[in-house]
């Protein structure tokens, strides 16, 4: 292991500040200053300042109900962001993105290489939303959305998408362009009133009031992650497994783009306006 990710997961800084670090002499392995390069074994002896580098800590992985107005990011001067809300004893981080107007399920860890495997396009993570916007939905609107939208200059992936009254659709995605849904939205002529994920591959939102976070069960990490967590509990098992009632938990208070198809005049004249969410 890399000696850069090995300060990183003891859970003392990121790995960008180890590098710093390490570029500054501060860092030795078994005596030896080390160099970005170095190369981390079980039982060698890493020091920070001559001090050793204390026992990594546990991994942590949480579900969080985001609000709308909190941003997903862990920088510190952005007054209302998840880290803050989340006020976790560990150095944790999301799992990519959700819009600061949007809300619902967001992933969190002090485990970089979760983010990297969940994130990897090819792993094709699902993330189901559910959409309002303001106007009545048309069935070739959906099915425009089904076979892919053109945003930023390039066709989003299939996805599968359905009606579930006459303003609110289900939206399943495989990818996480930014910004995604409200610009697929924008060049069908939509605009987004409400945007809530409820489902990041096997973990759902369920019940989870707003501001709160609760742990992954075991099953759910196996589901998200079977090569690294099945463990006793197999993939199959963990995708059906509801993982009961975790337990809560809460901080105290503290321009439209083209598409690939655009409605036609009579099309949009037949969707009539929605009211507010």
């Amino acid at each position: 292991m890399r000696i850069n990710k090995f300060i990183s997961e003891s859970g003392l800084c990121s790995r960008r500040e180890a590098d710093r670090w390490i570029a500054a002499g501060r860092v030795s392995c078994n005596g030896r200053t080390a160099t970005l390069g170095t190369q981390v074994a079980e039982g060698d002896d890493v020091r920070i300042d001559g001090a050793p580098l204390r026992a990594r800590r546990p991994s942590v992985y949480i579900a969080l109900h985001k609000p709308v107005g909190v941003a997903s990011t862990t920088e510190p001067e952005v007054g209302a962001n998840v880290v803050d809300l989340v006020g976790h004893a560990e150095r944790i981080f999301p799992i990519g993105r959700l819009d600061k107007d949007s809300e619902g399920l967001i992933l969190l860890t002090n485990d970089g290489d979760i983010v990297n495997e969940i994130l990897r396009s090819e792993n094709d993570c699902e993330k189901e939303y559910v959409v309002a916007v303001d106007r009545t939905l048309t069935p070739t609107t959906l099915a425009i959305m089904r076979s892919g939208v053109r945003i930023m200059g390039r066709m989003t992936k299939p996805c599968r998408a359905e009606r579930i009254d006459e303003c609110r659709f289900r939206l399943v995605l495989t990818q996480g362009l930014n910004r995604q849904i409200r610009r697929m939205c924008s060049a069908l002529g939509y605009r987004v009133r409400r945007l809530q994920r409820v489902r990041i591959g096997n973990v759902l939102l369920g019940a989870l009031p707003p501001g709160h976070w609760r742990n992954l069960t075991e099953g759910e990490l196996a589901g998200l992650l079977p090569e690294r967590f099945a463990g006793s509990t197999s993939a199959q098992s963990a995708r059906k497994d509801s993982a009961g009632t975790p337990s809560l938990q809460r901080r105290p208070t503290a321009s439209r783009q083209s598409g690939s198809a655009v409605l036609s005049a009579s099309q949009r004249k037949k969707s009539g306006p929605c009211p507010p969410q």
